[in-house]
């Protein structure tokens, strides 16, 4: 009996290339040192949100224990239409607009300064940088004792010093904290988080090309030329992530309105007025629900930053 052909012999099946692709090993072991971390993060991050979560759909009033029960949306509703809660929306826009503006424009011109080559250069941008290393109930306590106050303060003692100078001794002697009140607040954070937009922005010109600053310098460009046209522009990115960075932080401040005002005086922003509403009113479910929008709303801004730092270490690698 004749072999049948070549071609009708039975050949083995190939097997997928996911199926034949070895798999690499060690990749679990190099994985598993930070499965740890990785519990941690969400024990201490995602469960306490979790569990402020399921409160703010619950009625529940430490001073009335017996009526705690499922209450739905009816806290958050109670948010949206609470004036007091309004009101620190409004508070919070403009501190953080007026906090985060300024600090800005001072730290681009400090940046600015200190881009430039000059004696004692190090030890004037450490002393620059000091103010956001201070701890910030401290940064309150400072403003509000040693600078604000009325008696014995440095802004009134200043005044009729020089006043004085003049031949004067009715120097004006204002209350800074209840003529101002927010203006207070503002100046204390700006003093605190300019040293941080100084030290973004400082990043941002000393990552520029050197040899395009040289070349329109010989071609007889100014320094304004050269700021509008190559400075800026290359800044921009550096800006904006200034600017969404500084605004998520400002907008969760809590140290400076409590220590200086007491959320008094029209001052209280979001946060303070989650913590009255938890510790002063004891509506635990109230609060949570405000606690929820704050941290959607600081989640939104946070993705922003985060696509316009992506955007930045695309441009930095190309």
């Amino acid at each position: 009996m004749a072999a049948p052909p070549l071609a009708q012999v039975d050949r083995p099946t190939p097997l997928p290339a996911s199926r034949t692709k070895p798999r690499p090993r060690g990749a679990w072991a190099r994985r598993a040192p930070l499965l740890p971390a990785l519990v941690f993060l969400v024990v201490v991050t995602q469960l306490p949100f979790v569990g402020t979560l399921v409160i703010s759909f619950m009625r529940w009033n430490a001073l009335e224990p017996d009526r705690r029960a499922f209450g739905g949306l009816a806290n958050y509703k109670a948010a949206f239409t609470d004036p007091d809660l309004r009101s620190s929306i409004t508070t919070t826009i403009v501190l953080t607009t007026a906090v985060v503006l300024v600090s800005l424009l001072l730290g681009l011109g400090l940046a600015l300064l200190l881009d430039r080559k000059f004696l004692g250069r190090g030890i004037v941008r450490t002393m620059l940088i000091a103010p956001f290393l201070v701890v910030p109930v401290a940064s309150a306590l400072l403003w509000k004792h040693a600078l604000y106050n009325a008696s014995y303060g440095f802004i009134n003692g200043s005044l009729n010093w020089l006043w004085q100078l003049f031949g004067s001794d009715s120097a004006p002697q204002p209350d800074w904290m209840s003529s101002t009140p927010l203006i207070a607040v503002e100046v204390s954070l700006i003093w605190q988080w300019t040293p941080f937009m100084m030290l973004i922005l400082l990043a941002g010109l000393q990552s520029r090309p050197p040899d395009i600053v040289e070349a329109a310098r010989v071609d007889g460009a100014s320094g304004r030329q050269i700021f509008r046209h190559l400075t800026f522009p290359h800044l921009r990115r550096y800006l904006e992530l200034a600017a969404l960075l500084g605004s998520i932080y400002v907008v969760q401040n809590f140290d400076a309105v409590f220590t200086l005002t007491s959320g008094g005086l029209g001052t209280a922003n979001l946060p303070y007025t989650v913590y009255a509403t938890f510790y002063q009113a004891h509506d635990y479910g109230q609060a949570s629900a405000e606690g929820v929008i704050i941290v959607v709303c600081t989640m939104a801004v946070a993705t922003f930053a985060l696509r316009t730092v992506s955007s930045l270490f695309r441009e930095e690698t190309r």
